[in-house]
């Protein structure tokens, strides 16, 4: 048993010292004439010393781990090699050093991530800058602003911003101090483009309209005007192109509030934005773009549709679009303000009882289908004709039939409650007779045609006397 274990002592042994010297630096050669000298022997005792023989006590038993059984020796002397090292020492340590790289490894992904995300939001972020401050990509289409009066830069972006011209206020505004732009802005209106650089836009809002636009000229668009005949005044006074404003006008798209409320199916509608070119007085420069005199009209009109009013419209049962088609009939049905209240109720009073009153039959709405609609349609169609006549189709028209005032706008929102389902009017006199019964109505009707009768019968005696 000894004899096997003295073997594999020996056997570890030489394994050791191999690797201790496979582990030694090299070793500076010996200089010419020295004699080599001899390897050191190794500085650890063997793993297993035999027993004293005369000792009658058995020998101590450690466990087996391929070293020596003894302790180990102190320390080694100065000048002496280093011991060497247990292999799982080794081991260890170079598991631990690459341990402590991997755990730093996923920080440094996370830091690097972090570092190249940010960059690229950072550059998205100036790029989107640069191209709202530049106009780039944008829309080329006229915008009206109107700049309010003491109006200051955060107002004025906030505007801007609002109306889409602009993406970022803030921006704008740090250009405009930058530009020292802050109090120069003038108040009213002025047209601007999305595509327009911040400088351009400054520049605009802090100028006065100059003569180079040409001559400011005055016009007057009175209630009941159609959409064609405020077109051709237009073009008369060399404001823009007839054909081009109503193309322009149907179109429409300028982001004002009325706009939203407006129908999505027009299939029927002659002139699209009829009933929306409120009658006033307008001031335009010669030569104007037809856009620019559009949107002054849109303008004018949401004003007028105060948040009061679309209430009221809200209220009323109709849509903005059937309240406008309403006020239009009343605006030409009544032959003065006093009495578009009570001429406004006759027709309520037939909307809600189409049963007995399937038709409005309107004498107004049969004169702009066969006096305006027929004579201007590129490509004649009958049923698109009727469907304006109040005498053929049921209901209020497709669309308006003029451009009502806020008279006749108001007269249909009081929605005043009466009994009367027939009225007819004196153009001589300007009298309006309402009545309850047709047989009112019918007695009515002989008056008034019998005056008719005299009128004509003195004129004519007049003109007799004349010659």
């Amino acid at each position: 048993m000894n004899d096997n274990r003295d073997a594999i002592n020996d056997i570890l042994s030489e394994l050791d010292r191999k690797k201790e010297l496979a582990d030694a630096p090299p070793e500076a050669p010996a200089p010419e004439g020295t004699a080599p000298q001899e390897a050191p022997e190794p500085e650890y005792e063997p793993l297993h010393e035999a027993a004293p023989e005369e000792s009658s006590e058995p020998a101590a038993s450690y466990p087996s781990h391929g070293y020596d059984d003894a302790p180990r020796s102190a320390a080694p002397t100065r000048g002496s090699r280093p011991a060497p090292q247990h292999p799982n020492e080794q081991m260890h340590r170079k598991k631990k050093r690459r341990k402590k790289a991997s755990n730093r490894l996923p920080g440094v992904l996370i830091l690097t991530t972090l570092i190249f995300g940010i960059s690229i939001i950072l550059s998205l972020v100036i790029i989107s800058f640069g191209k709202d401050m530049l106009g780039i990509g944008e829309s080329d289409n006229t915008q009206l602003i109107v700049v309010p009066e003491g109006a200051n830069t955060e107002e004025i972006s906030e505007l801007l911003k609002d109306e889409g011209v602009i993406n970022s206020p803030k921006a704008f505004q740090l250009f405009s101090r930058m530009r020292k732009s802050d109090k120069g802005y003038v108040a009213g209106q002025h047209f601007v483009r999305p595509n327009m650089a911040y400088e351009a836009i400054i520049d605009e809002l802090t100028k006065i309209p100059s003569v180079e636009k040409g001559a400011s000229i005055e016009i007057t668009f009175p209630e009941g005007i159609t959409l064609i005949d405020a077109a051709n005044l237009l073009e008369e006074n060399h404001i823009c192109d007839a054909k081009d404003f109503i193309f322009y006008f149907n179109s429409g798209g300028y982001n004002f509030d009325f706009e939203k409320e407006l129908p999505i199916d027009t299939s029927l509608k002659f002139e699209k934005m009829e009933g929306y070119l409120f009658p006033d007085t307008y001031f335009f420069f010669e030569n104007s773009e037809p856009e620019e005199v559009c949107q002054k009209i849109y303008y004018n009109f949401n004003e007028k549709m105060t948040p009061e009013r679309m209430a009221k419209v809200k209220a009323s049962g109709l849509s903005l679009d059937q309240v406008i088609t309403f006020a239009s009939i009343v605006q030409k049905e009544a032959p003065t303000s006093d009495v578009m209240t009570m001429v406004a109720s006759v027709f309520w009073n037939r909307l809600e009882n189409p049963d007995a009153f399937p038709l409005l039959q309107s004498d107004p709405t049969s004169n702009y289908a066969n006096d305006v609609i027929r004579p201007n349609m590129e490509y004649f169609d009958e049923t698109f004709v009727n469907a304006y006549d109040t005498y053929k189709s049921a209901g209020l028209p497709p669309g308006a039939i003029c451009n009502p005032g806020t008279e006749a706008i108001d007269a249909v929102l009081e929605h005043f409650k009466s009994d009367n389902y027939y009225f007819i009017a004196n153009i001589y006199t300007k009298e309006t007779f309402f009545s309850e019964t047709l047989e009112e109505h019918n007695e009515k009707d002989a008056e008034i045609k019998a005056y008719y009768e005299e009128v004509k019968a003195a004129e004519a005696a007049a003109e007799a006397e004349g010659e």
